[in-house]
């Protein structure tokens, strides 16, 4: 087994372990011989690492998404841990537990399938009933739906994490159908099912999670929408008008046009399934955010692009701890547009980049 994990490592600790590649940069330092950044992880985090020394000989015999073992001594480098790596050398998926590298679901996909199946099989609307029984019926995609991730980094990232997400959905819809007065269950449910729908094919998550190219040029929003199209084709007397109402659901659940919805929600369904889906992502966000921050001390994360704040460590706060005088960070300078959770990727500023490059060539 795999010893020790990113969330067992403290600073001035010699590391010899292996970890997935998660990003990788050859960089300059400043007498131009190249150096590597890179992102390592495993499946209880992620941590920065340096190769100031040899870089030259092991830069191109791996790449991003590969394993590589590596030595190296662990440090506190401005409250934030790195590793510096004195030696690495990829590794074959043989000779690791794959499963020690990808964050995944506490909850078993199985059991999950089988709450999601039986929330279907209690519908009383009998066409939604028979629409979700064909779509979540194929097994090739029943798959894929319960082992994709919600998003490629902001929330529910990690395998399993979609189907977790939308179970987690339907809780908070049928305790708000019960609670509007007019809601129609089935149909709100019916949009919680399907609405990331188009995330299985979106994503990527055979190793680090990204996007397909499919998913660059299409996005989940439209293919969600062409799959309900497809499958209500092939269901005896699916009623148009209904139909459109599925269909809307899924153009507009992140809520404004801003947020890459195609149509704002104009019915209340609509409108419900974009709130539950933006705070069950955001909560979770904020969750993740806090349980992975880097930081070494003081009672704050990092500054978070996603939630666009830094995000309270409330657990070590009513200890009372003294907080550190580094801990509490600011925005970037330039800060991003708004950015609803369940989005694409984003792009750092040009000013952000070349600040990070010159920061790290004085390292």
């Amino acid at each position: 087994m795999k010893s020790p994990f990113v969330a067992e490592i403290k600073p001035e600790q010699n590391i010899n372990t292996t970890f997935l590649v998660l990003n990788k940069d050859i960089r300059q330092k400043k007498n131009g011989d190249p150096f590597l950044s890179l992102s390592l992880a495993d499946k209880t985090g992620e941590l920065d690492a340096k190769m100031w020394d040899n870089a030259a000989e092991v830069m191109e015999t791996f790449d991003r998404d590969d394993f590589v073992k590596v030595k190296g001594l662990t440090q506190n480098f401005q409250n934030r841990l790195q590793l510096t790596i004195h030696k690495l050398a990829k590794v074959t998926d043989s000779e690791v537990e794959v499963h020690d590298y990808f964050p995944a679901s506490k909850y078993d996909p199985k059991d999950m399938e089988a709450e999601l199946k039986a929330h279907v099989a209690a519908m009383s609307n009998p066409h939604l009933k028979a629409l979700l029984e064909a779509i979540f019926g194929d097994e090739k995609f029943m798959l894929a739906y319960r082992t994709a991730p919600a998003a490629k980094s902001i929330h529910h990232a990690y395998l399993s994490g979609l189907i977790e997400h939308v179970l987690s959905m339907a809780k908070v819809a049928k305790f708000t159908a019960a609670h509007y007065p007019g809601i129609d269950v089935d149909l709100l449910l019916t949009g919680v099912f399907l609405h990331d729908a188009g995330k299985v094919h979106e994503l990527t998550y055979h190793r680090g999670f990204g996007y397909s190219d499919e998913g660059q040029l299409v996005g989940h929003i439209v293919m969600g929408y062409q799959m309900v199209t497809e499958k209500a084709a092939a269901v005896p007397g699916f009623p148009p008008r209904l139909l459109h109402l599925v269909q809307h659901m899924v153009l507009s659940h992140h809520g404004e046009l801003a947020y890459g919805s195609p149509k704002v929600p104009v019915f209340p369904e609509a409108l419900l399934l974009h709130h539950i889906d933006n705070m069950d992502s955001k909560m979770e966000a904020m969750r993740w955010v806090a349980e992975r921050d880097t930081r070494i001390d003081g009672n704050w994360t990092g500054y978070s692009n996603a939630l666009e704040r830094t995000v309270l460590k409330k657990v070590l706060y009513l200890e009372d701890r003294p907080a550190s005088p580094v801990a509490v960070a600011t925005a970037p300078p330039a800060p991003h547009p708004p950015h609803h959770a369940g989005g694409g990727p984003k792009q750092n500023s040009l000013f952000a980049d070349k600040l990070t490059q010159a920061i790290l060539k004085t390292h």
